[in-house]
């Protein structure tokens, strides 16, 4: 069968300059690769007639020859194998390597993708528990941690003292091997070097080839006043050591405030309930609250009524993003019913009850409660 003209399935004409002939091919190998085109014969089919007639339209010997002889002018063999001023497969693969290189890779770059020959160490995490009073105030705390730290004897490097590691053979030092699939070359992470680049001959045996050793270290981290749940202070290089030399990576703390038997927080604002009598609600009378610095004098006055809030300024915690400013302590008052009353305590009651029948001035939310019911109902 007649194979058909290369500038036809590339769709240019033969005046096309190298970059039109490059971009045509990018679009045409997009439209027909096979991973975009699964089960496909023809799409396949198609491809390899992209790839064959970019890589003969993108040499300069062999494009001379085609338009000179055709065809047959491939096979007179002036059409070497990637003349100057042309591109050899080496090129078509870097090319192939630059469109597709996040299918076969997870990255582009193709064949001028390098691999790191060093390896940051992880991020950790530690959570740190603090006290509601710890955190009224900046606090220095002190933490120890399971860290990898950089090998003494190898300094890292992973090799035994007075050798070094070499290329790798298998990759000649790339880090990357060509692997041929079918009619395309794909690339990937040497097998024998994992992708570093280099070997050791001789590993360090305190850390056994790996450039770190395992060890304890304790840190004193700095807590802000007034910090919150899921705050995180991050410690630049005190995470974990990287291999072969990397650099180490980053500690966060992580802020977990213990729930408080009393105190309730929002934001910077402290909140908390008052049990008092209904005696006390009643005549008033001067209670003593609690705050996180200790107590305080807190007046009731006369005719206070369940959940009536009062508000210490100053006295609740501090804002992290200002030091200088300090949220407030809401003291809500519960009026507490008696239980468990005596018979002489109900009498009283019911005597008291007595000097209250047809006076509403003594239970104005009642009153009005009752009156809109009327009149809505």
């Amino acid at each position: 069968m007649a194979k058909r003209d290369y500038y036809n399935i590339l769709g240019i004409s033969k005046n096309a300059s190298d970059k039109e002939i490059k971009q045509a091919y990018r679009r045409m190998a997009m439209k027909y690769h096979p991973d975009r085109n699964k089960n496909d014969d023809n799409a396949e089919a198609a491809f390899k007639e992209v790839s064959e007639a970019f890589e003969v339209l993108s040499n300069g010997q062999k494009k001379q020859a085609y338009d000179q002889f055709g065809h047959d002018g491939l096979n007179m063999g002036s059409g070497g194998g990637g003349g100057h001023g042309g591109a050899g497969f080496d090129d078509l693969s870097d090319m192939f390597g630059d469109i597709f290189g996040d299918i076969f890779n997870g990255g582009g770059g193709g064949a001028r993708h390098k691999q790191s020959q060093s390896h940051r160490g992880s991020d950790l995490q530690y959570n740190l528990e603090l006290e509601l009073t710890e955190i009224l105030s900046t606090v220095t705390k002190n933490i120890t941690i399971p860290s990898y730290n950089p090998c003494n004897d190898c300094k890292g490097s992973g090799a035994e003292k007075g050798s070094k590691p070499i290329a790798c053979s298998t990759c000649q030092g790339h880090g990357q091997i060509r692997v041929q699939q079918g009619f395309f070359t794909i690339q990937k992470p040497c097998h024998h070097c994992q992708g570093s680049g280099t070997v050791i001959q001789k590993p360090c045996k305190p850390c056994r080839g790996q450039g770190r050793t395992q060890s304890q270290k304790t840190l004193s981290v700095k807590i802000p006043a007034g910090v919150d749940s899921d705050d995180r202070i991050r410690l630049s290089g005190e995470g974990e050591a990287g291999r072969l030399g990397g650099t180490s990576g980053d500690l966060y703390v992580l802020i977990k405030i213990k729930k408080h038997p009393i105190f309730k927080r929002d934001g910077s604002n402290l909140y908390c309930e008052i049990p008092i009598s209904f005696v006390e609600a009643a005549l008033g009378n001067e209670i003593e609250v609690p705050t996180l610095n200790g107590r305080l004098k807190l007046k009731i006055p006369p005719e206070t009524q369940t959940g009536s809030l009062f508000r210490l300024k100053g006295k609740g915690l501090s804002s992290p993003q200002n030091h200088h400013a300090s949220g407030d302590l809401l003291c809500q008052v519960i009026v507490e019913i008696p239980v468990k009353l005596s018979d002489q305590q109900t009498q009283l009651l019911h005597d008291f009850q007595k000097t209250l029948k047809g006076n509403t001035k003594h239970t104005p939310q009642k009153e009005s409660f009752y009156s809109r019911i009327k009149k809505n109902f």
